[in-house]
């Protein structure tokens, strides 16, 4: 045999190959690697979006708890001021029931001074449960907890 001819022999089956490569296999794994580097993108720019969504839902966490401590401060300031002012119109309706009774008492001396420090500390120990209950927001029930409001008569006495 000819070398020339198994050298043409050779080209034209190369050629063939590399046509049939080029037209059949070629492409295919083009389109792959195409597809691949795409999903490989999405999937980087769905990483920082979700990145981007994270930062900014904890943002509104943040703001949502601010905002939860300023009402919770706002809230606990109001029940302090309930408070002080159920103690000072305690302290008033009791100086008033106080001056009543000294008034009382010019004319019944002991018997009516006692009774009105019996009403005094009915009173307070009233308007202590009525102050209790606003700022715990729930009902206290003076026939169940008689024994407590005998203790705090007998403390304020």
């Amino acid at each position: 045999m000819n070398i020339n001819a198994t050298l043409f022999v050779q080209i034209v089956v190369f050629l063939a190959l590399w046509v049939f490569t080029a037209k059949f296999v070629w492409p295919p794994i083009v389109k792959a690697l195409d597809e691949r580097s795409k999903r490989i993108a999405d999937g980087l720019a769905a990483a920082d979006k979700a990145k981007t969504d994270l930062a900014a839902a904890e943002k509104r966490v943040q703001a949502e708890i601010n905002q939860a401590r300023a009402s919770a401060a706002e809230v606990r300031a109001s029940g302090e001021k309930q408070a002080a002012s159920l103690i000072e119109d305690a302290r008033a309706e009791g100086a008033r029931i106080v001056a009543e009774a000294r008034k009382a008492a010019e004319g019944e001396a002991a018997l009516a001074a006692q009774r009105a420090k019996d009403q005094l500390r009915e009173q307070v120990a009233t308007l202590a449960v009525a102050g209790a209950e606003r700022i715990l927001k729930r009902e206290i029930d003076a026939s169940k907890h008689a024994e407590l409001l005998t203790g705090l008569k007998a403390e304020l006495s």
